[in-house]
């Protein structure tokens, strides 16, 4: 059978900004059928932001698609591309307790939940969390965010094999007297209050974040200065902090959730989010259906990650 394409461009039909305390208004959108299936779709990053392609993950006529930018980036306010915005209140639960406010603010029982990436974890812990508001769970390129886990991709130790001029890169936009902690010394200069300090810290980071997306090379992206800083600042704030899960991880709490019919879709070559995460939460979840991508590495848009992922939508689609 030939790949899936995703679903024709569709445009929302109603979108707003809900005001979800602290001073941050998270902006949301919906597209598709507004009596159809609700799904909600679980950004990248942290701090990637919404793209139009995402809603093209879905059936427009049979699912009604929550889509939203997490706090601090896309249109969410205040933007976390002003130095001034602090990311304090920004942190794992502050944005499983944003999902649940925007479901109840859009009248949604249940939903199914969609994520990848850092989605993935996201919607882990959402599920967990709140696992009578979820009814089926699509997740790709699992991240889990163990120490190890994140060693992979900020130690020598990692991609950084299979990177080496990119990692390079990377590294040397350290001097070398502070090249023994990178994390540290990224987070002194990603707010330092000089912009000659903080940008070119903010484009080597997000640099280094997107090398390793495909399995095949693709251009880089044009963004601006503004999404550069707040993906740079937001990822940095997370991953410097575990990304504020608890100590035993998300596998501890698979029992919640593994009653939740689920699909896990993992490129055999992603070297952001390597497949032994998605196979520990598999061994975890042997309810959930498990699909290794052998031509594929961490993008959900790949040929093969594309398919299974938008077959897993249609077989939930009512």
């Amino acid at each position: 059978m030939a790949n899936r394409e995703l679903y024709p461009p569709v445009e929302p039909y109603e979108s707003g900004l809900l005001d979800v305390g602290d001073g941050d208004r998270i902006h949301w959108e919906m597209c598709g059928n507004p009596d159809g299936k609700p799904a909600v779709f679980l950004h990248g990053g942290p701090g990637g932001g919404i793209l139009p392609d995402f809603r093209r993950f879905f059936d427009p006529s049979a699912y009604r698609i929550v889509l939203f930018d997490q706090r601090g980036c896309g249109q969410s306010l205040p933007h976390a591309g002003d130095m001034n915005v602090s990311l304090e209140r920004n942190t794992t639960k502050h944005l499983v307790d944003d999902i649940e406010r925007l479901r109840e603010h859009l009248s949604i029982d249940r939903w199914l939940a969609f994520g990848g990436s850092w989605g993935s974890t996201l919607a882990l812990a959402y599920a967990q969390a709140h696992p009578d508001r979820v009814t089926e769970m699509v997740l790709r390129g699992v991240w889990l965010v163990r120490p190890a886990d994140e060693a992979w991709g900020f130690t020598p130790t990692g991609a950084a094999h299979l990177f080496p001029a990119e990692w390079a890169a990377f590294r040397d936009a350290i001097p070398a007297s502070e090249q023994d902690d990178l994390l540290a010394a990224y987070g002194r200069r990603l707010t330092d209050p000089d912009p000659a300090v903080r940008v070119p810290a903010a484009k080597a980071w997000i640099g280094w974040e997107l090398t390793a997306n495909t399995l095949l090379p693709v251009p880089p992206p044009d963004l601006d200065e503004s999404v550069i800083m707040a993906f740079a600042r937001i990822t940095h704030h997370y991953i410097a902090a575990g990304c504020f899960l608890p100590d035993e991880g998300l596998l501890a709490g698979v029992d919640r959730i593994r009653h939740i019919p689920a699909v896990i879709v993992q490129g055999r070559y992603d070297m952001k989010t390597p497949p032994d995460q998605a196979w520990d939460l598999h061994r975890a979840w042997p309810e959930a259906e498990f699909h290794i991508v052998e031509d594929a590495g961490h993008g959900g848009s790949e040929p093969g990650t594309r398919h299974l992922l938008i077959e897993a939508t249609d077989r939930f689609a009512p």
